[in-house]
Order: structure tokens, then sequence, then C-alpha cells
């Protein structure tokens, strides 16, 4: 079984747009994105700095987009009967939603949207920031961030744990890191999935409260727990108590190991989560699209899972 994942904030890039949109259906696409969201994704998927698309409101709308983008080209011509699954990471589970027809395009697009304004809002509150922990013991971990009054807010897998607090804490432990750990701060505006967002769920839980959901037509796994949600108005739910509560990929993973994956599609902006399925779901399958040259190999992983199950049906 084939699944399709989406990721989260921090995996955007300067320029990463640019290719998807030398198709001219896309750039009408996104520009009527852009039009309802205010928000200008061509320019700012194209010509903007690394520093510009750090900023919040800006990159959930972009990445959501370029993952709603990508999801439309790789499941095109009937290949969307070939994925046994999607799932996101963070702010990829709008894009997840839309794949799974739990939310309308349009309406994940506006939904991030704001989404990324109230999340930019409450950051500005107080300066926080967040890092990576790569390696190090989970005891010792654990030890390091009480002392520094930080927590983890995404459980990533794969040795991998995302931490979150105040900036000078997060530089503290920058300095000096827990035993046999590498700390890499991220290129994100604010602690996310932590009580620092309060607010921001406050802000958008009223507006998807008024979006219009229906229930899955593809399995959908959720990051508050890794468990397969069924009711698509529980799952938009879930992801709006999320932006202040800590994500779980690492139970995720361990639903698609239950569920007999054998390989994962990235959708754009990618790389992030095919790096974390190599170290935490070794022997799957993985193909990352960050741009439209990367169909093809996608592509061919879903024919090849299809025609491997087809044979086993045979046989």
């Amino acid at each position: 079984m084939i699944v399709v994942v989406a990721p989260g904030q921090g995996s955007q890039t300067p320029g990463f747009l640019a290719p998807w949109l030398e198709d001219a259906t896309v750039r009408e696409r996104i520009g009527q994105w852009s039009e309802a969201i205010g928000v200008d994704l061509a320019h700012h998927g194209t010509e903007s700095d690394a520093d510009t698309i750090k900023d919040t409101a800006l990159a959930q709308p972009l990445i959501v987009a370029a993952g709603i983008i990508t999801a439309d080209a790789l499941l095109a011509d009937g290949r969307r009967a070939l994925v046994g699954g999607v799932a996101g990471h963070s702010v990829g589970e709008f894009t997840a939603a839309a794949v799974a027809g739990v939310l309308q395009p349009t309406d994940a697009v506006a939904l991030v949207a704001e989404r990324g304004r109230a999340m930019a809002d409450a950051a500005a509150l107080e300066p926080t920031s967040m890092a990576a922990v790569l390696g190090g013991d989970p005891e010792t971990l654990a030890q390091a961030l009480d002392a520094h009054g930080l927590v983890p807010a995404n459980h990533n897998g794969g040795g991998q744990t995302v931490v979150a607090g105040t900036a000078e804490a997060i530089a503290a432990l920058a300095a000096d890191p827990p035993a046999k750990a590498r700390v890499v701060p991220l290129a994100v505006a604010g602690a996310f999935h932590t009580r620092y967002m309060a607010s921001a769920v406050d802000r958008v839980a009223p507006v998807a409260a008024r979006t219009v959901v229906t229930d899955p037509t593809l399995p959908v796994w959720t990051n508050a727990d890794g468990s397969r949600v069924d009711d698509g108005r529980q799952f938009v739910d879930l992801m709006v108590r999320q932006i202040a509560s800590p994500v779980h990929w690492d139970a995720v993973m361990a639903s698609f190991q239950q569920a007999g994956v054998s390989g994962i599609i990235e959708l754009a902006p990618a790389g992030a989560l095919v790096g974390l399925a190599k170290r935490g779901l070794r022997g799957t399958a993985t193909v990352a699209i960050k741009s439209p040259d990367d169909l093809p190999a996608a592509i061919e992983l879903l024919q090849r899972a299809q025609r491997a199950e087809t044979t086993e049906v045979t046989a």
C-alpha cells in the first residue's frame, strides 16, 4: 500500500512554487486562491526570500497550495484509486484534508490562511521559537527541556523531536545541547503546538465551524494520536485543537507500519517526511516530489505497487 504525505511548516524554500507555475492551469488556480485570501501566492512562491516566507501567515497557505497542486497532478487520470491513504504533518493536515475530500481545496487554503494569520499574531505576543533535537537519550532530553522551560511540540520519530518555547530558551539549549544530541533551530516564527498558540485556536475554531466539511473518501490519519479518522468534522476539529497541542508523527508512522504501508510519496515542498520515513520506517520505498520532474518516479511507485498487488491476487 502506498500513502501520500504532506509536509509541514519549515519545508518551504525560496522559489519552490516556480516550476509548478509553468502550467497555465496551475497559474490560474493559484491566482484564484491568492485573490480569495489576499496573499499573492505566486509572487511569494517564486520571488520572496527565505526570511519573507518564514512568516507564518505566508508559509502556511503557500505550503498547502503547493501540496494540493502536487496531489492533483499525481492523482490525475484515475491514479487516486491507487492510493491507500493520506496524512499531513502539522499544517500539512490541511493538504491531507483536501486530498481526502474532507475540505474543498479553496476552503482548505482559506482556512489555513486564517490559521497562519492567527498563529502569526499569537507568535508576536512573545518571542518564541522551535528547534529539532536529533539523537540523544530521551530521559536526558526530558531533563534538559525541564531545565530550560521547553516542551516537546513534534514527536517526529526517527530519532527526532521538535521542541518549543521562548526564543531565549531555544538559544540556550542550542548552545548547550543534551549529550549525544544535535540541536537545529527551525525556520519558524513561534512556538507552535504549545500553549503559546491558545489564542490562535480561539480564532480559528469559529471559522472552521462555518466551513463545509464532508467525510473522507480516502483513509486519513490524524497527528493527534496516529489513528485513522473516518468522520470529517472530527478530523477538522482535531486539526484546530492541534494548533496548541503536540504533533505525534511517530504515531502516524506506527499506524503506517501496522497498515502494511510499503511506500510513501511526499507532496511538495517535499523532503522532510521522506527523511523521517527513511529512519523510522526502514525498507519503505519513498519518493519526494519537489518539482514536476519528480512526478514520473512517484507515478511509477504507485503503478508498481498496483502490479504487485495484482500479482499477489492472481497467485
